[in-house]
Protein backbone atom coordinates (compact mmCIF):
# COMPACT_ATOMS: atom_id res chain seq x y z
CA UNK A 1 0.00 0.00 0.00
CA UNK A 2 1.15 3.37 -0.96
CA UNK A 3 1.92 6.71 0.92
CA UNK A 4 -1.01 8.18 -0.72
CA UNK A 5 -3.62 5.31 -0.36
CA UNK A 6 -2.91 5.40 3.39
CA UNK A 7 -3.73 9.09 3.27
CA UNK A 8 -6.81 9.15 1.59
CA UNK A 9 -7.71 6.24 4.24
CA UNK A 10 -6.73 8.57 7.26
CA UNK A 11 -8.75 11.03 5.53
CA UNK A 12 -11.73 9.13 5.13
CA UNK A 13 -11.50 7.82 9.11
CA UNK A 14 -10.93 11.64 10.51
CA UNK A 15 -13.96 12.84 8.75
CA UNK A 16 -15.91 9.45 10.13
CA UNK A 17 -15.02 10.68 13.05
CA UNK A 18 -14.96 14.36 12.74
CA UNK A 19 -18.98 13.81 11.68
CA UNK A 20 -19.03 11.77 14.90
CA UNK A 21 -18.81 14.23 16.87
CA UNK A 22 -20.63 16.89 15.19
CA UNK A 23 -23.43 15.25 14.65
CA UNK A 24 -23.21 14.19 18.71
CA UNK A 25 -22.41 17.28 19.53
CA UNK A 26 -25.86 18.81 17.47
CA UNK A 27 -28.14 15.83 19.17
CA UNK A 28 -26.91 16.68 22.69
CA UNK A 29 -27.13 20.59 21.94
CA UNK A 30 -30.48 20.01 20.34
CA UNK A 31 -31.98 17.89 23.10
CA UNK A 32 -30.93 20.75 25.64
CA UNK A 33 -32.35 23.24 23.72
CA UNK A 34 -35.98 21.34 23.40
CA UNK A 35 -35.76 21.12 27.29
CA UNK A 36 -35.01 24.45 28.08
CA UNK A 37 -37.67 25.36 25.43
CA UNK A 38 -40.16 23.10 27.49
CA UNK A 39 -39.41 24.54 30.48
CA UNK A 40 -39.80 28.36 29.06
CA UNK A 41 -43.00 27.59 27.01
CA UNK A 42 -44.45 25.84 30.09
CA UNK A 43 -43.40 29.28 32.09
CA UNK A 44 -45.55 31.22 29.12
CA UNK A 45 -48.53 28.96 29.39
CA UNK A 46 -48.76 29.60 33.25
CA UNK A 47 -48.54 33.45 32.27
CA UNK A 48 -50.80 33.53 30.05
CA UNK A 49 -52.80 31.13 32.24
CA UNK A 50 -52.54 34.13 35.22
CA UNK A 51 -53.03 36.76 32.52
CA UNK A 52 -56.76 35.33 31.60
CA UNK A 53 -57.51 35.09 34.92
CA UNK A 54 -56.57 38.87 36.28
CA UNK A 55 -58.21 40.05 32.84
CA UNK A 56 -61.36 38.09 34.27
CA UNK A 57 -60.90 40.14 37.96
CA UNK A 58 -60.93 43.13 35.89
CA UNK A 59 -64.23 42.42 34.08
CA UNK A 60 -65.89 41.48 37.55
CA UNK A 61 -64.56 44.57 39.30
CA UNK A 62 -65.68 46.79 36.30
CA UNK A 63 -68.93 45.05 36.25
CA UNK A 64 -69.48 45.74 39.93
CA UNK A 65 -68.46 49.38 39.51
CA UNK A 66 -71.05 50.04 36.90
CA UNK A 67 -73.53 48.45 39.00
CA UNK A 68 -72.48 50.72 42.28
CA UNK A 69 -72.38 53.63 39.09
CA UNK A 70 -76.45 52.61 38.49
CA UNK A 71 -77.01 52.23 42.26
CA UNK A 72 -75.67 55.94 42.89
CA UNK A 73 -77.99 57.01 39.36
CA UNK A 74 -81.13 55.48 40.84
CA UNK A 75 -80.36 57.18 44.17
CA UNK A 76 -80.38 60.75 42.62
CA UNK A 77 -83.69 60.13 40.70
CA UNK A 78 -85.19 58.35 43.89
CA UNK A 79 -84.36 61.57 45.75
CA UNK A 80 -85.72 64.20 42.89
CA UNK A 81 -88.92 61.87 42.78
CA UNK A 82 -89.10 62.94 46.36
CA UNK A 83 -88.63 66.11 46.46
CA UNK A 84 -90.99 66.13 43.68
CA UNK A 85 -93.45 64.64 45.88
CA UNK A 86 -92.78 66.98 48.91
CA UNK A 87 -93.67 70.56 46.34
CA UNK A 88 -96.64 68.72 45.25
CA UNK A 89 -100.03 70.37 45.94
CA UNK A 90 -101.67 67.20 45.02
CA UNK A 91 -99.49 64.57 47.27
CA UNK A 92 -99.29 64.27 50.49
CA UNK A 93 -95.82 64.21 52.57
CA UNK A 94 -95.70 60.80 53.57
CA UNK A 95 -92.92 58.66 56.10
CA UNK A 96 -91.84 57.17 53.07
CA UNK A 97 -90.88 60.31 51.01
CA UNK A 98 -89.44 61.90 54.50
CA UNK A 99 -87.31 59.20 54.50
CA UNK A 100 -85.62 58.96 50.96
CA UNK A 101 -84.57 62.79 51.82
CA UNK A 102 -83.04 62.14 55.01
CA UNK A 103 -81.32 58.63 53.89
CA UNK A 104 -79.43 60.47 50.80
CA UNK A 105 -76.13 60.78 53.09
CA UNK A 106 -73.65 59.96 49.73
CA UNK A 107 -74.86 61.12 46.56
CA UNK A 108 -74.17 65.02 46.06
CA UNK A 109 -77.07 66.88 44.76
CA UNK A 110 -78.14 70.48 43.39
CA UNK A 111 -81.77 71.40 43.00
CA UNK A 112 -82.27 74.07 40.73
CA UNK A 113 -85.33 76.29 39.38
CA UNK A 114 -85.95 77.01 35.66
CA UNK A 115 -83.73 79.75 35.82
CA UNK A 116 -80.77 77.81 37.26
CA UNK A 117 -81.09 79.82 40.14
CA UNK A 118 -79.64 76.75 43.25
CA UNK A 119 -82.64 76.41 45.69
CA UNK A 120 -81.46 73.65 47.61
CA UNK A 121 -78.31 71.41 47.92
CA UNK A 122 -76.97 68.43 49.74
CA UNK A 123 -74.25 66.05 50.82
CA UNK A 124 -71.60 68.52 50.20
CA UNK A 125 -69.07 69.83 53.07
CA UNK A 126 -70.23 73.03 55.53
CA UNK A 127 -67.63 75.57 53.44
CA UNK A 128 -69.33 74.66 50.34
CA UNK A 129 -72.73 74.66 51.26
CA UNK A 130 -72.01 78.26 52.78
CA UNK A 131 -70.15 79.76 49.66
CA UNK A 132 -72.63 80.37 46.90
CA UNK A 133 -69.29 80.30 44.29
CA UNK A 134 -68.29 77.49 45.35
CA UNK A 135 -71.60 75.50 45.10
CA UNK A 136 -72.09 77.07 41.26
CA UNK A 137 -69.13 75.43 40.81
CA UNK A 138 -70.08 72.44 41.80
CA UNK A 139 -73.27 72.98 39.53
CA UNK A 140 -70.78 73.50 36.69
CA UNK A 141 -69.16 70.54 37.01
CA UNK A 142 -72.33 68.17 37.76
CA UNK A 143 -73.60 69.37 34.52
CA UNK A 144 -70.76 68.23 32.38
CA UNK A 145 -70.91 64.83 34.07
CA UNK A 146 -74.88 64.01 33.65
CA UNK A 147 -78.10 64.37 32.80
CA UNK A 148 -80.53 66.48 34.97
CA UNK A 149 -83.31 64.93 36.05
CA UNK A 150 -86.29 67.31 35.60
CA UNK A 151 -89.27 67.88 38.26
CA UNK A 152 -92.48 68.70 37.23
CA UNK A 153 -93.70 71.18 39.71
CA UNK A 154 -96.96 72.76 38.73
CA UNK A 155 -98.55 74.64 35.75
CA UNK A 156 -95.64 74.16 33.74
CA UNK A 157 -93.18 74.95 35.99
CA UNK A 158 -89.96 72.62 36.45
CA UNK A 159 -87.25 72.22 38.45
CA UNK A 160 -83.70 70.72 37.87
CA UNK A 161 -81.65 68.08 39.99
CA UNK A 162 -78.27 67.74 38.87
CA UNK A 163 -75.65 65.33 40.85
CA UNK A 164 -72.25 63.84 40.85
CA UNK A 165 -70.60 60.51 42.08
CA UNK A 166 -70.23 60.12 45.95
CA UNK A 167 -66.76 60.48 47.19
CA UNK A 168 -67.00 56.44 48.43
CA UNK A 169 -67.84 56.08 44.65
CA UNK A 170 -65.00 58.48 43.63
CA UNK A 171 -62.72 56.61 46.03
CA UNK A 172 -63.59 52.92 44.12
CA UNK A 173 -62.90 54.70 40.97
CA UNK A 174 -59.75 55.42 41.66
CA UNK A 175 -59.05 52.02 42.98
CA UNK A 176 -60.38 50.47 39.81
CA UNK A 177 -58.32 52.79 37.20
CA UNK A 178 -55.08 52.39 39.45
CA UNK A 179 -56.57 48.79 38.94
CA UNK A 180 -56.60 48.89 35.34
CA UNK A 181 -53.00 50.49 35.05
CA UNK A 182 -51.81 47.90 37.13
CA UNK A 183 -52.62 45.07 35.40
CA UNK A 184 -51.22 46.79 31.90
CA UNK A 185 -48.34 48.07 33.80
CA UNK A 186 -47.86 43.90 34.85
CA UNK A 187 -48.61 42.63 31.27
CA UNK A 188 -46.02 44.83 29.72
CA UNK A 189 -43.46 43.97 32.52
CA UNK A 190 -43.63 40.69 34.52
CA UNK A 191 -44.25 38.92 30.96
CA UNK A 192 -41.68 36.11 31.95
CA UNK A 193 -39.07 38.57 29.22
CA UNK A 194 -41.57 37.42 26.93
CA UNK A 195 -41.82 40.37 24.12
CA UNK A 196 -45.49 41.59 24.25
CA UNK A 197 -47.55 43.81 22.88
CA UNK A 198 -51.04 44.70 24.30
CA UNK A 199 -53.52 46.69 21.65
CA UNK A 200 -57.10 47.80 21.83
CA UNK A 201 -59.83 46.18 19.96
CA UNK A 202 -58.60 47.29 16.49
CA UNK A 203 -55.13 46.12 17.08
CA UNK A 204 -53.82 49.03 15.78
CA UNK A 205 -53.65 50.97 18.57
CA UNK A 206 -50.97 49.95 20.96
CA UNK A 207 -51.40 50.52 24.96
CA UNK A 208 -48.59 48.99 26.33
CA UNK A 209 -44.84 47.18 25.20
CA UNK A 210 -42.77 44.87 27.03
CA UNK A 211 -39.47 42.96 26.11
CA UNK A 212 -39.69 44.21 22.21
CA UNK A 213 -37.83 46.14 20.23
CA UNK A 214 -39.56 49.33 19.02
CA UNK A 215 -37.82 49.53 15.56
CA UNK A 216 -40.48 46.65 15.08
CA UNK A 217 -43.13 48.50 15.19
CA UNK A 218 -42.31 52.14 14.35
CA UNK A 219 -44.70 52.26 11.48
CA UNK A 220 -47.85 50.69 10.64
CA UNK A 221 -46.83 48.33 8.17
CA UNK A 222 -43.95 47.04 10.79
CA UNK A 223 -46.56 46.84 13.21
CA UNK A 224 -49.50 44.89 11.19
CA UNK A 225 -45.88 42.16 10.30
CA UNK A 226 -44.93 42.34 13.85
CA UNK A 227 -48.82 41.54 15.15
CA UNK A 228 -49.32 38.78 12.54
CA UNK A 229 -46.07 37.15 13.21
CA UNK A 230 -46.51 36.91 16.78
CA UNK A 231 -50.79 35.98 16.33
CA UNK A 232 -48.97 32.96 13.98
CA UNK A 233 -46.92 31.84 17.01
CA UNK A 234 -49.53 32.02 19.97
CA UNK A 235 -53.50 33.16 19.77
CA UNK A 236 -53.97 36.31 21.50
CA UNK A 237 -55.28 36.65 24.63
CA UNK A 238 -58.37 38.21 24.96
CA UNK A 239 -59.12 40.68 27.70
CA UNK A 240 -62.50 41.91 28.32
CA UNK A 241 -63.02 44.73 30.57
CA UNK A 242 -66.98 44.67 30.09
CA UNK A 243 -68.67 47.31 28.60
CA UNK A 244 -67.59 46.37 25.09
CA UNK A 245 -64.14 47.00 25.72
CA UNK A 246 -62.14 44.64 25.11
CA UNK A 247 -58.06 44.46 24.60
CA UNK A 248 -55.60 41.90 22.92
CA UNK A 249 -52.42 40.81 24.21
CA UNK A 250 -50.27 39.28 21.33
CA UNK A 251 -46.71 37.57 23.00
CA UNK A 252 -43.90 35.46 21.06
CA UNK A 253 -41.37 33.12 22.59
CA UNK A 254 -38.01 35.22 23.80
CA UNK A 255 -35.04 36.53 22.23
CA UNK A 256 -32.67 34.16 24.59
CA UNK A 257 -35.37 31.03 23.48
CA UNK A 258 -35.43 31.80 19.16
CA UNK A 259 -31.03 32.70 20.14
CA UNK A 260 -31.11 28.60 21.21
CA UNK A 261 -33.23 27.68 19.00
CA UNK A 262 -30.42 28.52 16.12
CA UNK A 263 -27.60 27.82 18.60
CA UNK A 264 -26.68 24.23 17.31
CA UNK A 265 -25.96 25.40 14.18
CA UNK A 266 -23.88 28.50 14.35
CA UNK A 267 -21.92 25.94 16.81
CA UNK A 268 -21.49 23.69 13.79
CA UNK A 269 -20.60 26.78 11.74
CA UNK A 270 -18.16 28.12 14.23
CA UNK A 271 -16.80 24.49 14.52
CA UNK A 272 -16.25 24.04 10.75
CA UNK A 273 -14.51 27.44 10.37
CA UNK A 274 -12.14 26.66 13.34
CA UNK A 275 -11.60 23.01 11.66
CA UNK A 276 -11.29 24.39 7.97
CA UNK A 277 -8.89 27.46 8.99
CA UNK A 278 -6.64 24.53 11.11
CA UNK A 279 -6.55 22.47 7.98
CA UNK A 280 -5.77 25.31 5.69
CA UNK A 281 -3.07 26.50 8.42
CA UNK A 282 -1.80 23.05 8.76
CA UNK A 283 -1.30 22.32 4.86
CA UNK A 284 0.27 25.58 4.06
CA UNK A 285 2.64 24.54 6.93
CA UNK A 286 3.15 21.27 5.49
CA UNK A 287 3.14 22.28 2.04
CA UNK A 288 6.11 24.49 2.95
CA UNK A 289 7.93 22.03 5.07
CA UNK A 290 8.10 19.73 1.82
CA UNK A 291 9.01 22.29 -0.18
CA UNK A 292 11.71 23.15 1.94
CA UNK A 293 12.99 19.23 1.95
CA UNK A 294 12.75 19.71 -2.21
CA UNK A 295 14.66 22.38 -2.44
CA UNK A 296 17.19 21.19 0.18
CA UNK A 297 17.46 18.09 -1.69
CA UNK A 298 17.54 19.35 -5.19
CA UNK A 299 20.41 21.65 -4.62
CA UNK A 300 22.89 19.21 -2.73
CA UNK A 301 21.85 16.52 -5.56
CA UNK A 302 23.38 19.25 -8.17
CA UNK A 303 26.10 19.49 -5.73
CA UNK A 304 26.91 15.96 -5.54
CA UNK A 305 26.64 15.46 -9.32
CA UNK A 306 28.96 18.68 -10.14
CA UNK A 307 32.38 17.34 -8.98
CA UNK A 308 31.84 13.86 -10.89
CA UNK A 309 30.57 15.72 -14.25
CA UNK A 310 33.98 17.71 -13.94
CA UNK A 311 36.05 14.45 -13.51
CA UNK A 312 34.23 12.72 -16.67
CA UNK A 313 34.64 15.76 -18.83
CA UNK A 314 38.26 16.18 -18.32
CA UNK A 315 38.30 11.79 -18.97
CA UNK A 316 36.37 12.77 -22.19
CA UNK A 317 39.57 14.93 -23.03
CA UNK A 318 42.07 12.49 -22.61
CA UNK A 319 40.31 9.73 -24.24
CA UNK A 320 40.10 12.47 -27.56
CA UNK A 321 43.83 12.82 -26.87
CA UNK A 322 44.35 8.98 -26.80
CA UNK A 323 42.76 8.30 -30.37
CA UNK A 324 39.33 7.03 -29.33
CA UNK A 325 37.20 6.28 -32.01
CA UNK A 326 35.45 10.06 -32.12
CA UNK A 327 31.45 8.96 -32.40
CA UNK A 328 32.10 6.96 -29.07
CA UNK A 329 33.69 10.33 -27.30
CA UNK A 330 30.75 12.78 -29.38
CA UNK A 331 28.19 10.25 -27.42
CA UNK A 332 29.71 10.47 -24.48
CA UNK A 333 29.62 14.19 -24.38
CA UNK A 334 26.13 13.91 -25.68
CA UNK A 335 25.14 12.30 -22.01
CA UNK A 336 27.38 14.69 -20.44
CA UNK A 337 25.63 17.39 -21.65
CA UNK A 338 22.42 15.66 -20.46
CA UNK A 339 24.01 15.18 -16.98
CA UNK A 340 24.78 18.80 -17.06
CA UNK A 341 21.24 19.77 -18.14
CA UNK A 342 19.84 17.42 -15.16
CA UNK A 343 21.80 19.21 -12.58
CA UNK A 344 20.82 22.61 -13.85
CA UNK A 345 17.06 21.41 -13.53
CA UNK A 346 18.09 20.46 -9.28
CA UNK A 347 19.72 23.77 -8.88
CA UNK A 348 16.78 25.73 -10.02
CA UNK A 349 14.43 23.70 -7.89
CA UNK A 350 13.06 26.62 -5.14
CA UNK A 351 14.04 29.48 -6.93
CA UNK A 352 12.32 31.59 -9.42
CA UNK A 353 13.98 29.94 -13.04
CA UNK A 354 14.61 32.88 -15.55
CA UNK A 355 12.16 32.48 -18.35
CA UNK A 356 13.43 32.40 -22.19
CA UNK A 357 11.72 32.92 -25.67
CA UNK A 358 12.57 29.18 -27.17
CA UNK A 359 10.74 27.71 -30.01
CA UNK A 360 8.35 25.20 -28.69
CA UNK A 361 8.33 23.02 -31.47
CA UNK A 362 12.43 22.37 -31.70
CA UNK A 363 12.14 22.10 -27.69
CA UNK A 364 9.75 19.36 -27.95
CA UNK A 365 11.69 17.36 -31.45
CA UNK A 366 15.14 17.46 -29.10
CA UNK A 367 13.71 16.54 -26.30
CA UNK A 368 12.24 13.67 -28.05
CA UNK A 369 14.91 12.79 -30.40
CA UNK A 370 17.49 12.49 -27.26
CA UNK A 371 14.60 9.78 -25.22
CA UNK A 372 14.18 8.23 -28.69
CA UNK A 373 17.50 6.90 -29.06
CA UNK A 374 17.49 5.46 -25.07
CA UNK A 375 14.40 3.54 -25.22
CA UNK A 376 13.11 0.21 -26.33
CA UNK A 377 12.70 -0.06 -30.34
CA UNK A 378 9.83 -1.45 -29.57
CA UNK A 379 8.18 1.81 -28.75
CA UNK A 380 6.99 4.07 -31.92
CA UNK A 381 7.17 7.56 -31.65
CA UNK A 382 4.58 9.84 -33.55
CA UNK A 383 5.28 13.52 -34.06
CA UNK A 384 2.84 15.87 -35.10
CA UNK A 385 5.00 19.42 -35.02
CA UNK A 386 4.92 22.24 -37.06
CA UNK A 387 7.64 23.50 -39.06
CA UNK A 388 7.64 26.82 -38.28
CA UNK A 389 8.48 28.41 -35.46
CA UNK A 390 6.20 28.72 -32.22
CA UNK A 391 8.01 31.07 -29.98
CA UNK A 392 6.69 30.53 -25.94
CA UNK A 393 8.49 31.61 -22.96
CA UNK A 394 10.59 28.19 -21.53
CA UNK A 395 12.88 27.73 -19.55
CA UNK A 396 14.38 24.65 -20.99
CA UNK A 397 16.21 22.76 -18.53
CA UNK A 398 12.91 22.34 -16.69
CA UNK A 399 10.72 22.36 -19.79
CA UNK A 400 12.69 18.52 -20.71
CA UNK A 401 12.43 17.53 -17.32
CA UNK A 402 8.16 17.40 -17.75
CA UNK A 403 8.58 15.90 -21.28
CA UNK A 404 11.09 13.22 -20.06
CA UNK A 405 9.02 12.26 -16.81
CA UNK A 406 5.50 12.12 -19.13
CA UNK A 407 7.88 10.14 -21.83
CA UNK A 408 9.34 7.50 -19.16
CA UNK A 409 6.31 6.81 -17.75
CA UNK A 410 3.82 6.05 -21.10
CA UNK A 411 7.01 3.92 -21.44
CA UNK A 412 6.10 2.41 -18.41
CA UNK A 413 2.53 2.10 -19.09
CA UNK A 414 2.97 0.39 -22.26
CA UNK A 415 5.40 -2.01 -21.00
CA UNK A 416 7.93 -1.22 -23.26
CA UNK A 417 5.86 -1.91 -26.44
CA UNK A 418 3.76 0.67 -28.26
CA UNK A 419 2.91 3.76 -29.63
CA UNK A 420 3.67 7.47 -28.23
CA UNK A 421 2.31 10.34 -29.97
CA UNK A 422 3.48 14.16 -29.31
CA UNK A 423 1.37 16.40 -31.43
CA UNK A 424 1.25 19.94 -30.99
CA UNK A 425 -1.60 22.44 -31.85
CA UNK A 426 -1.07 26.86 -31.88
CA UNK A 427 -4.27 28.40 -30.38
CA UNK A 428 -4.82 31.65 -29.84
CA UNK A 429 -3.55 32.38 -26.64
CA UNK A 430 -0.66 29.64 -26.59
CA UNK A 431 -0.49 26.23 -27.55
CA UNK A 432 -0.97 23.12 -26.58
CA UNK A 433 1.14 19.83 -26.50
CA UNK A 434 -0.65 16.91 -25.98
CA UNK A 435 1.05 13.40 -24.85
CA UNK A 436 -0.33 10.13 -25.61
CA UNK A 437 0.38 6.45 -25.18
CA UNK A 438 -1.59 3.56 -25.73
CA UNK A 439 -0.64 1.91 -22.07
CA UNK A 440 -2.94 0.71 -19.93
CA UNK A 441 -4.36 4.12 -18.95
CA UNK A 442 -5.49 5.02 -15.78
CA UNK A 443 -8.62 4.58 -13.67
CA UNK A 444 -11.42 7.38 -13.22
CA UNK A 445 -11.15 7.16 -9.56
CA UNK A 446 -7.24 8.04 -9.67
CA UNK A 447 -7.54 11.14 -12.04
CA UNK A 448 -7.10 13.89 -9.70
CA UNK A 449 -4.60 11.71 -7.42
CA UNK A 450 -2.02 11.35 -10.00
CA UNK A 451 -0.74 14.90 -9.86
CA UNK A 452 -0.30 14.33 -5.83
CA UNK A 453 3.00 13.63 -4.08
CA UNK A 454 3.33 9.73 -3.22
CA UNK A 455 0.99 8.15 -5.63
CA UNK A 456 2.65 5.74 -7.87
CA UNK A 457 1.75 2.62 -9.30
CA UNK A 458 5.01 1.60 -9.33
CA UNK A 459 6.52 -1.04 -6.90
CA UNK A 460 10.01 0.90 -6.44
CA UNK A 461 8.44 4.50 -7.83
CA UNK A 462 8.35 7.70 -5.04
CA UNK A 463 5.31 9.33 -6.82
CA UNK A 464 7.28 12.53 -7.31
CA UNK A 465 7.24 12.44 -10.97
CA UNK A 466 4.00 14.00 -12.18
CA UNK A 467 3.75 16.19 -8.84
CA UNK A 468 7.02 17.69 -9.92
CA UNK A 469 5.74 18.13 -13.57
CA UNK A 470 2.73 20.16 -12.48
CA UNK A 471 5.16 22.47 -10.24
CA UNK A 472 7.42 23.25 -12.91
CA UNK A 473 4.29 23.95 -15.86
CA UNK A 474 1.77 26.14 -13.28
CA UNK A 475 4.26 27.26 -10.96
CA UNK A 476 6.82 28.38 -13.10
CA UNK A 477 5.74 28.19 -16.72
CA UNK A 478 2.08 29.58 -15.08
CA UNK A 479 0.57 27.10 -17.48
CA UNK A 480 -1.87 24.26 -17.15
CA UNK A 481 -1.33 20.45 -17.49
CA UNK A 482 -4.06 17.81 -16.61
CA UNK A 483 -5.27 14.46 -18.31
CA UNK A 484 -6.88 15.31 -20.97
CA UNK A 485 -8.71 11.83 -21.21
CA UNK A 486 -7.81 8.10 -20.13
CA UNK A 487 -9.44 5.04 -20.47
CA UNK A 488 -8.25 1.93 -19.35
CA UNK A 489 -6.50 -0.64 -21.57
CA UNK A 490 -6.57 2.22 -24.05
CA UNK A 491 -3.79 4.67 -22.87
CA UNK A 492 -3.73 8.07 -21.91
CA UNK A 493 -3.64 11.62 -23.06
CA UNK A 494 -1.67 14.41 -21.39
CA UNK A 495 -2.27 18.00 -22.04
CA UNK A 496 0.03 21.09 -21.49
CA UNK A 497 -1.25 24.32 -22.27
CA UNK A 498 1.32 27.05 -22.24
CA UNK A 499 1.17 30.62 -22.98
CA UNK A 500 2.59 32.86 -25.90
CA UNK A 501 5.76 34.47 -25.66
Amino acid sequence: MNIYSRKQQWKWALFIVALFIVFTSLWYTNRLVNSIKYDEEKKIRLWAEAVQKKAGIVKFTNDLFQRLQDEERKKAELYALATKQLSSDMFTVSEFVLKVLQDNTTVPVILTDDQGNITASRNFDSITERNKEALQLELEKMKSLYAPVVIDVYKGKKNYLYHKDSRLFTDIKIVFDSLIKSFITEVAINSAAVPVIYTDSTKTNIIAIGNINTKKIDSPEKLKATLASMEQQNTPILVNLGDGIKNYIFYEQSPLLTQLTYYPYVQFGVIGLFLLVAYILFSISRKAEQDQVWVGMSKETAHQLGTPLSSLMAWTEHLRSSGTDESVINEMNRDLHRLTRITERFSKIGSQPTLQQEDICLVVRNAIDYLKQRTSKNITYQLHIPEHEIPVMLSVALFDWVIENITKNAIDAMNGKGEFTVSITEIPEGVYIDLSDTGKGIHKSKLKAVFKPGYTTKQRGWGLGLSLCKRIIENYHHGKIFILNSEEGKGTTFRILLNRG
